[in-house]
């Protein structure tokens, strides 16, 4: 598997998602499952059923973080030489021309983006139409409804 680029910020919340499961979620659930075994028949115990469900989940969320982390490039953008030029990891603030709103983004990895947030993927095609683009370029972005024309205001590297 190749590597998938990830942000520093991005890297720092697995990490301590993992964490949180490992010591907190994992031995609360495997108490879950000691106490309701305590309680009799397996066969019907609703609790056991619900615990061990619960321990699949925590179990396999555990597995695909590790496997993320293990597979990830991560990118500290802080590191970059300020260009003006539009990276993975870059923040920027663009104006739309057709509405005059200003948009700010942050081109992240798959796994942390949250465009409510104003974190979008680098594959996303806003992120794909703006990378490698540079202050006061005007880039137009192809939309589900319709092209869209913005332009490139600042580029932070934060």
């Amino acid at each position: 598997m190749s590597k998938v680029p990830l942000t520093l910020r991005g890297a720092e919340k697995m990490r301590e998602e993992l964490k949180r499961l490992k010591s907190v979620d994992r031995p609360t659930v495997i108490k879950a499952i000691a106490e309701a075994r305590a309680h009799g028949d397996l066969k019907e115990n609703a609790e056991y059923h619900a615990a061990k469900e619960q321990q699949g989940f925590i179990e396999g969320r555990i597995k695909d973080l590790e496997g993320k982390l293990s597979h990830a490039q991560i990118i500290d953008v802080t590191d970059m030489t300020a260009t003006g030029r539009v990276i993975f990891g870059s923040t920027v603030l663009l104006i739309d021309e057709d509405s005059g709103n200003e948009i700010t983004y942050q081109i992240v990895g798959e796994d942390e983006a949250d465009a409510k947030a104003g974190m979008i993927s680098y594959t996303s095609p806003i992120a794909r139409a703006l990378i490698g683009k540079e202050e006061g370029d005007v880039v137009t972005v192809r939309a589900p409804n319709g092209d869209r024309s913005v332009e490139i205001l600042e580029v932070r590297y934060i």
